[in-house]
């Protein structure tokens, strides 16, 4: 007998990865936004503190010492302000081009994960109908 399981944790992890493409989207835009703001520093994701976050959700078990754990102690702040630079004038630290290029990485992932997502689900899709 064949035991399925339709929530499986491929597809919560894509949800999540989802989620974390939308918050980084989210924070380029806003970065971008504010390119020509006085003393506005960039912001960005901070995937470390997203899965120090998370990692009571995590099953670890780590059969070799060079694998990673998840051990590490947690922290509510997942959007990290650059402090300390600037590339204007004007005290803005937001580089039109990097934001621009960390956005093109960011859509191809996104899309990556969307693609991924509906293959899980055309999967599930074909199994529901008895393979028809």
């Amino acid at each position: 007998m064949i035991k399925l399981n339709l929530f499986s944790n491929s597809i919560t992890s894509l949800e999540r990865g989802l989620d974390y493409a939308a918050l980084k989207q989210r924070t380029i835009a806003n970065n971008i936004a504010n390119v020509d703001t006085p003393n506005y520093k960039s912001k960005e994701v901070n995937f470390k503190k997203i899965m120090e976050n998370n990692q009571s959700n995590f099953k670890n078990n780590r059969t070799d010492q060079r694998h990673f754990d998840f051990s590490a102690s947690s922290s509510s702040h997942v959007i990290m302000t650059a402090r300390n630079m600037s590339y204007n004038e004007n005290g803005n630290s937001v580089d039109v081009d990097a934001e621009m290029s960390k956005m093109a990485q960011n859509q191809i992932y996104y899309n990556a994960l969307t693609d991924r997502l509906s293959s899980k689900y055309s999967s599930l899709t074909n199994i529901i109908k008895g393979g028809r």
